[in-house]
């Protein structure tokens, strides 16, 4: 029988790597070992607040992927990022996803301002959720390689003024928000119909309580860009103390001995027979032939 490894088997081995060039190593492990779940509610939410911008909100209505095929479309999303941090920045099959992330941001005006505005939400949303929901803080070894991992990932992009550190991640997607945060109806579809999906994910009886956990965990600002009304004050506290006292629960378990893989959860129902990731997500006729 193998034994239980100790609590602390992941952070010991965190820490006995170099931030600056082991980053993609400790951001596997962060992602798939110690914070699996709540990384993936943080991105979730990550991609959720871009919508709220409208030049990002209003082409992703446009397109009509996220309101009408929003389930391939988080599929795809999922399956794209995870085959980048999984298979390695640097390796082939994570470089043809990023090549075909490439391809599909390319067949759209999409300003590098906006480009940078969403990888600033995928740095920061994890930090500040698993500051608030996570079993144990980040230690200063994960946040400087979410950084350095997404620097990197930013580069491979062609994405442009990327900040050094994560207080520079913050401070410029707090100031974006600020700026740019507004209503719009195309952004307001697109969030309808992914928190439709979130709910789905869930025995009918439990939907519309899902929904209005989820909008419940949306900041004010976030929820009057899509103009949801505010839910009472205990609903937002109960909904918050719930993660929390998740986030207590978890640190009670034994650290996760096998790598969580999201791309083979439940909630990716777009290819049951397998994939190939050169084939996901769209193929517009404006489609350009980057090379990551």
């Amino acid at each position: 029988m193998i034994g239980l490894l100790p609590r602390d088997h992941w952070i010991e081995r965190i820490e006995s790597l170099d931030p600056t060039t082991d980053y993609e190593d400790i951001s596997r492990i962060t992602g798939h070992h110690e914070f699996p779940w709540d990384i993936q509610q943080a991105l979730s939410f990550a991609l959720f607040r871009t919508y709220a911008v409208p030049s990002i909100g209003r082409l992703l209505g446009a397109t009509e992927e996220f309101t009408e095929r929003t389930q391939k479309r988080h599929d795809d999303t999922v399956i794209v990022l995870e085959t980048v941090l999984e298979d390695g920045l640097e390796n082939p099959q994570g470089r043809a996803a990023i090549r075909r992330m490439n391809q599909m941001h390319g067949s759209y005006d999409i300003a590098n301002d906006d480009m940078l505005y969403v990888l600033c939400t995928f740095v920061v949303a994890p930090v500040r959720w698993i500051e608030e929901f996570g079993w144990r803080p980040l230690t200063e070894t994960e946040k400087v390689a979410a950084v350095q991992y997404y620097r990197r990932l930013g580069r491979l992009m062609g994405i442009t003024g990327m900040p050094e550190d994560l207080a520079g991640f913050e401070r410029h997607m707090d100031e974006y928000e600020s700026r740019h945060f507004a209503f719009d109806q195309g952004g307001r579809a697109v969030a309808d119909s992914t928190l439709a999906l979130f709910a789905d994910f869930y025995p009918r009886p439990l939907r519309r309580v899902m929904r209005v956990f989820a909008v419940a965990l949306l900041d004010a600002p976030l929820r009057r860009a899509f103009d949801y009304p505010d839910p009472p004050r205990w609903v937002q506290g109960l909904a918050r103390r719930s993660l929390r006292l998740r986030g207590r629960v978890v640190r009670l378990l034994p650290p996760r001995r096998r790598p969580y893989d999201p791309r083979r959860s439940h909630r990716i129902r777009s290819y049951p027979g397998g994939f190939m990731v050169e084939r996901l997500g769209t193929f517009p006729s404006s489609m350009p032939a980057d090379v990551a």
